[in-house]
């Protein structure tokens, strides 16, 4: 049994311990001579010169794990392992772009320096960097005002430099697109000599001669051909289209100053801006269509998540159109017994005439009865007190009609009354009031129950409002809350309260 080679051996020899049980252990001091001991498994070995059995044998090599040598290994793989690292950083540094120097603070010699920089061309880019990290800093006094006004005058100086080389850049880039539109036209034309090639082989007196392998790679070729043909047509189609587009432009600015000194060219002039503004409403007319349809398909998208606001305010309406429905049924309940009470009142006016009629028929008939002054005292007394009945009961059925008529009277409302529901939109707007203070039972100020029923109809006044408040007190209740600055008059909802006492 061997073991891994560990430091602690001896240089070139190795270090064994024999066991009782015919196998040892070895320690070597180099680990490649492990591996050639290893080599040596399955060999046969004697001891010496003798050929007894228990002097010779097989030899089996292996491994065998010491604690000593395992923890020198991992300590030695651990080292391995920090040396990579390291190598892998000093290349990445290596790779790294380098920082920026440090940016210098303001002095008077580095004022004048960076003055001189700014005008330079090649160190512009570095010379401004560094007058905008001073003004950040708030380098800027009275004193070195006047240094800073003429660098920021220098940097805008470069202004005109930056106009004539974006300028030549664009000169540049016509002239690389008028060299790019003649090869183009080269190699198109060049492509049609080819495709005419194809052709002219695809005709009768040529094509037959060919073999049917061969007029197959013919039709493949000119296939080919001319899809790559019709490709740079429409390139440089395009690109002349957009020619003629930059000069159609030129060529209205132009129109616009000749066409004032020519009546007969204006017209057409005319007709052309009319119908080109024409197709540019009808353009930005599908722009606004296909906006508005994006717009429906995002609130349908949106339609499903339905926030909070929304749910309180589908509440709300909801209430709010259960109790119109309400106060509609209650103002009908009520027209209809008003026409009632006033049929009943018409009818008891008219019993009461007929009462009176009768009254001053009995009347009559009374002062009719009398007897003269000569009759007996006895007739006198009777006659005297069947009047006073008569009279009497008449009294009494006169003075019962009219106490049944002034119950009538105060049972039944008048024809002009006083109510405090003077129109159906005094109605709505109680029905309003009493859902919105349904909902805040610690009551509601009058400028929040306004600006409540203005978002409903800006007409709406507060004096109205609360004047229809004021008018009904078993409904509404003023309360005070707060004390002291902190008071505040708020208005609740008390029909719950004010119907049990009614």
């Amino acid at each position: 049994m061997f073991d891994r080679p560990s430091a602690s051996g001896h240089e070139g020899t190795p270090s064994w311990v024999k066991s009782k049980k015919n196998f040892c252990h070895i320690r070597f001091a180099e680990e490649f001579t492990v591996d050639k001991a290893l080599l040596l498994s399955g060999y046969r070995i004697r001891l010496g010169s003798s050929t007894d059995k228990k002097d010779s044998g097989r030899l089996h090599v292996d491994f065998a794990q010491a604690r000593d040598d395992l923890y020198e290994w991992e300590c030695h793989q651990r080292m391995l392992a920090r040396e990579e690292r390291h190598r892998r950083k000093i290349e990445q540094d290596l790779f790294r772009p380098p920082s920026p120097p440090p940016i210098a603070h303001y002095s008077e010699h580095e004022c004048s320096e960076l003055g001189d920089r700014i005008k330079e061309d090649g160190k512009f880019p570095e010379a401004v960097r560094v007058l905008l990290t001073w003004l950040e800093r708030g380098e800027v006094n009275r004193r070195n005002a006047n240094n800073f006004y003429s660098m920021i005058q220098a940097s805008n100086g470069h202004i005109r430099r930056l106009t004539g080389e974006k300028s030549q850049h664009e000169k540049e880039v016509e002239e690389a697109k008028e060299k790019f539109k003649t090869a183009m036209v080269t190699i198109l034309g060049q492509f049609e000599q080819i495709v005419s090639v194809f052709h002219a082989a695809s005709k009768q007196k040529a094509w037959d001669h060919f073999s049917k392998a061969q007029r197959k790679n013919l039709d493949l070729w000119r296939t080919q051909v001319e899809k790559i043909r019709n490709m740079h047509n429409e390139q440089l189609m395009g690109i002349r289209g957009e020619e003629e587009m930059e000069m159609s432009d030129d060529d209205m600015e132009d129109c616009s100053a000749t066409n004032s000194k020519d009546s007969e060219d204006s017209g057409v002039s005319q007709a052309e801006a009319l119908k080109e503004e024409n197709d540019s409403l009808r353009c930005q007319l599908d722009a606004y269509r296909n906006e508005v349809e994006l717009l429906k398909q995002e609130q349908g998208k949106n339609q499903p998540m339905i926030s909070e606001e929304d749910n309180t305010r589908s509440q709300q309406l909801s209430f709010l159109q259960q109790a119109l429905q309400g106060m509609q049924k209650q103002l009908l309940r009520m027209r209809d017994e008003l026409k009632e009470r006033e049929a009943e009142l018409q009818k008891s006016i008219e019993e009461k005439q007929q009462l009176k009629n009768q009254i001053h028929d009995l009347k009559s008939g009374l002062h009719n009865l009398q007897p003269p002054h000569t009759s007996q005292p006895e007739t006198l007394n009777q006659d005297h007190r069947w009047s006073e009945q008569s009279a009497n009961q008449v009294s009494d059925v006169t003075a019962s009609s009219v106490v049944s008529c002034s119950q009538d009277k105060e049972a039944l409302p008048e024809k002009n009354p006083l109510s405090p529901v003077n129109s159906e939109r005094d109605a709505l707007l109680i029905a309003i009031i009493s859902t919105f203070l349904n909902v805040h039972p610690f009551g509601a100020s009058m400028e929040y129950i306004c600006s409540y029923l203005q978002r409903l109809d800006t007409k709406i006044n507060t004096s109205e409002v609360e004047a229809l408040l004021s008018r009904l007190p078993g409904t509404f209740r003023q309360e005070l809350s707060g004390v002291g600055a902190s008071l505040e008059k708020r208005w609740s909802f008390c029909g719950f309260q004010g119907i049990k006492s009614t």
